[in-house]
């Protein structure tokens, strides 16, 4: 009798193995949930990881084509000097495009918003255009007559009513439309704006009047560098030339890319979404871990007697406890396989379907670490839920031989057991947190997902108490769904946890989306801008001023001086070497907007040191936004140093402001005293915000329609226009968080499905006992329905406030808006909770009623 457990002592493992594997013969039955919730999990971890390495080594592979060259050098205002020119086409083949913001007129005066980029006669150097009709960059832009070749985004061409071989203007030049674009192979690099491109040549930019002293124009140099039939040199050999280049020339001002750095602002959004997405598959799998932990327990009780058979032949607990956990472990592992083939096949898949549609390059392939780190998410999160529950097996009664009914949930788990399970809880928590990029942001998330769920273990013992508590109603249907909320072995935390953490996701996702979008469109009619107008240059301010007076005499107007600079010390620290805090790590990144005033501009409040008097003429003085300067730990009295029209200008911080973005009011980080850039030549920025009319449409058009007229130099931004595109961004993004957030949520379902059908065996003794003394199968059902109900409801509005609470961290502590509670997307998350408990409630119940009592009967 005892032979095969001598076998096991002289090879443990191999009996253990043998004994799991045959005990598995019987099939998967109550194990399905595990190899689902962890499969669900895995997969959106690997998936998202992957995706993210595809598009790394897309870029990688494809940035010399995007960027135009091994290295890009980019200022505002002016083109190269002749020294600085030099010096990069010693390197290699060098070629510069111009981007600005313009109008385009139409024939009959109306106009729109464009991005035009004027390009060199070899553009593209790199890479294609593709052009509809098929042309050849060359012969789109090729002059005719007085009037230059451009192509055109067919937005342009809808909003104007052009078609090919039309004519339109863009300040001083006459342009026709040789075709439309359909791809740039550098687009990516030279951003996308709020209006339509129009590619033009150098020759049409000159003629067109546009390029003026402060015009905000961005020259961008690319340099390719080696022969021109030598293969593309290695990263370090750019990263040096970057580093040669800027050490060449300190004061020059430029903001300088690598081919591995092709859009800064791209790549940083794109590794926030790729947290976030990462942060989804970890949601996906602690929900999933609820279901593992309830299947385990499942588990358990179901081998009970396999356990007992065992442990009458002489094995040990210790021996139990390893079979079962081998028995788990194997099915785990089969879910993460199967995780780890769906999460690898996720970049091949999204390149098959979407390729044409994404706006950057993708190449797919299989990563071997993002594949090592999903299987060990897996593995940890089944040990960190598995293991306590399966610890029970070491205390299986032998007298489950006898009596299948003997109460084995009162002997509590060893500590030994709850301290492997903690230890795996802390190995994946550490994982979690060291495994990627933002290692805080990963410790919140941790933190946070451990607080709510023993919020949400604290609200379902709270609604057990209160069940055990209640007034006894006269309804006996009522009576028993109470009872069934409290009993032992009830699924009412299981249920909780799971549903709760679902429906706080949707909740929070749903207010954060709202409030932005209601942010977005909180506007006070004329208060509000309705446009701003761009690269109003110096000696035309008085007349555009008048121009404004007299075509729109009743408009708010505020007008302010604009230049561009780029932040090149902080103190002595080169702003390489700033350690700002991730929400004003962008005032370092590029040039930013300044400007000079004798007063605080509106919409900003001195909140720390004194404004300067209006006939001040000392050293230069500036004053900070509040918030960018603790970001980037500037206090009261430090010197800044930024790059303004290629010359540095040091200034002493005076004072720092409180903005309120939102007013959409003129507004910059730096202010700075007027007699610090006097002389200098800039552009005037004006806004303008037309009164509440019948027809606001019709009177920001006219008010467009002359401005492009009278001052074609001018680029108006209509506000509506601006925000409507911001919008759209905001809702694609909405959508695609929506998607992503649809995992954690399926893995709320299934865990919520596991729970209530983990306690069907005991579901079926209360059906059949109540049965046996006069219960009807209507009566039953009601008692059933009212239970699920009320788990549901409990579960429900923990979620909302749960949901409605993070929502309101995000939306004031994060994005610094407005919180405003939307009571219909919270009231939608409630009924959704209580129609998926109930609904999944009554399948099981409607198939544990369907169950013959007989063979249940035998058992006693």
């Amino acid at each position: 009798m005892n032979a095969p457990f001598a076998a096991r002592r002289r090879a443990p493992v191999a009996a253990l193995l043998r004994f799991a594997l045959r005990d598995l013969r019987g099939g998967l039955a109550g194990l399905r949930i595990v190899v689902l919730c962890v499969a669900l999990g895995v997969a959106a971890i690997v998936g998202v990881n992957s995706l993210a390495r595809s598009l790394e080594a897309g870029l990688g592979r494809d940035g010399r084509t995007i960027l135009g060259g091994d290295a890009s050098f980019s200022l505002m205002h002016r083109e190269l000097a002749p020294d600085e020119r030099a010096y990069l086409s010693s390197y290699g083949a060098i070629s510069t495009v111009a981007t600005l913001r313009a109008m385009a007129r139409n024939a009959g005066g109306d106009a729109t918003l464009v991005e035009a980029k004027a390009v060199g006669e070899t553009w593209p150097d790199l890479g294609a255009a593709t052009f509809d009709p098929a042309m050849s960059a060359q012969q789109a832009l090729a002059p005719d007559g007085d009037a230059f070749g451009a192509a055109v985004e067919p937005a342009l061409m809808d909003r104007l009513g052009l078609a090919v071989g039309d004519r339109f203007d863009i300040g001083a030049a006459h342009f026709v439309v040789r075709a439309r674009i359909v791809a740039e192979p550098d687009r990516l690099a030279t951003g996308i704006g709020f209006g339509p491109r129009v590619l033009m040549s150098e020759a049409a930019l000159n003629a067109s009047g546009l390029i003026q002293p402060g015009a905000l124009i961005r020259w961008t140099t690319r340099v390719r560098l080696g022969a021109a039939n030598a293969p593309p040199p290695d990263a370090a050999t750019v990263d040096a030339f970057v580093g040669s280049a800027k050490a060449a020339f300190p004061q020059a001002g430029w903001e300088a890319r690598s081919r591995a750095n092709v859009s800064p602002d791209f790549a940083r959004d794109l590794d926030r979404f790729g947290e976030f997405l990462t942060l989804v598959g970890l949601m996906s799998l602690v929900v999933g871990g609820v279901g593992v932990a309830n299947a385990a327990q499942s588990f358990v009780e179901r081998k009970l007697a396999t356990l007992a058979i065992l442990k009458a032949l002489g094995a040990s607990g210790g021996a139990a406890v390893a079979l079962a956990l081998a028995e788990f472990l194997a099915v785990t592992l089969i879910g993460i396989a199967a995780g780890l083939g769906v999460g690898a096949a996720t970049p091949f898949v999204v390149d098959a379907v979407f390729a044409a549609a994404l706006p950057l390059p993708l190449a797919p392939a299989i990563f071997p670490r993002e594949l090592a780190l999903g299987a060990l998410y897996g593995l940890l999160t089944a040990l960190a839920f598995a293991v306590a529950p399966l610890g029970r097996a070491h205390d299986a009664p032998v007298a489950q031989l006898f009596r299948s009914l003997v109460e084995s949930g009162s002997t509590p788990t060893r500590w030994r057991y709850r301290l492997a399970a903690g230890l795996a809880a802390l190995a994946l928590a550490a994982l979690a947190t060291f495994a990627g990029p933002q290692r805080s942001v990963a410790l919140v998330v941790v933190v946070a997902s451990a607080a709510a769920m023993v919020a949400l273990r604290l609200v379902a013992f709270a609604a057990m108490a209160l069940a055990r508590r209640a007034p006894r109603p006269a309804s006996v249907v009522w009576r028993l769904a109470l009872a069934n909320l409290s009993r032992p072995g009830a699924p009412t935390p299981s249920v909780v946890l799971s549903l709760g953490l679902g429906v706080a996701a949707l909740v929070a996702l749903t207010l954060v989306d709202s409030n932005l979008r209601a942010q977005l469109a909180r506007t006070s009619p004329g208060e509000t801008p309705s446009f701003y107008f761009l690269d109003v240059r110096s000696g035309e301010v008085d007349a555009f001023r008048r121009f404004l007076a007299d075509q729109a005499p009743k408009a708010k107007i505020v007008e302010a001086p604009m230049m561009r600079g780029r932040i090149v010390r902080i103190r002595d620290t080169p702003a390489a070497a700033v350690k700002a805090k991730e929400s004003a790590a962008w005032a370092l990144e590029g040039d930013r907007g300044v400007t000079f005033s004798a007063s605080p501009p509106e919409g900003s409040k001195v909140v720390a040191g004194d404004w300067w008097s209006a006939d001040y003429g000392g050293p230069p003085l500036v004053s900070m936004e509040a918030g960018v300067a603790d970001g980037l730990g500037v206090k009261l009295g430090d010197s800044v140093t930024l790059n303004v029209l290629g010359r540095e200008v040091t200034a002493k911080v005076a004072n720092l402001r409180r903005v309120d973005w939102r007013s959409f009011a003129i507004n910059f980080v730096f202010v700075f005293s007027p007699n610090t850039f006097k002389g200098a030549p800039y552009t005037g920025l004006f806004t303008a915000a037309l009164p509440p009319g019948a027809d606001d449409a019709a009177a920001e058009s006219a008010l467009m329609k002359a401005a492009a007229r009278d001052f074609p130099s001018v680029a108006a931004i209509r506000v509506r226009e601006a925000l409507a595109t911001i919008e759209a961004l905001t809702a694609k993004l909405a959508l695609a968080i929506r998607a992503a957030s649809g995992v954690a949520l399926a893995s709320a379902a299934i865990v919520l499905a596991g729970a209530l059908a983990a306690s069907r065996r005991a579901r079926i003794a209360d059906a059949v006992i109540l049965k046996i003394l006069g219960a009807t199968r209507p009566r039953l059902i009601a008692a059933f329905l009212a239970e699920y109900a009320l788990l549901g409801l409990f579960a429900a509005l923990f979620g909302a406030a749960a949901g409605a609470a993070a929502a309101y961290a995000i939306v004031v502590w994060v994005m610094g808006f407005d919180f405003a509670f939307a009571a219909g997307p919270a009231l939608a998350a409630v009924a959704a909770g209580l129609a998926l408990t109930v609904g999944l409630g009554m399948i099981g119940a409607w198939r544990i009623l369907g169950e013959k009592p007989a063979a249940f009967l035998r058992e006693l």
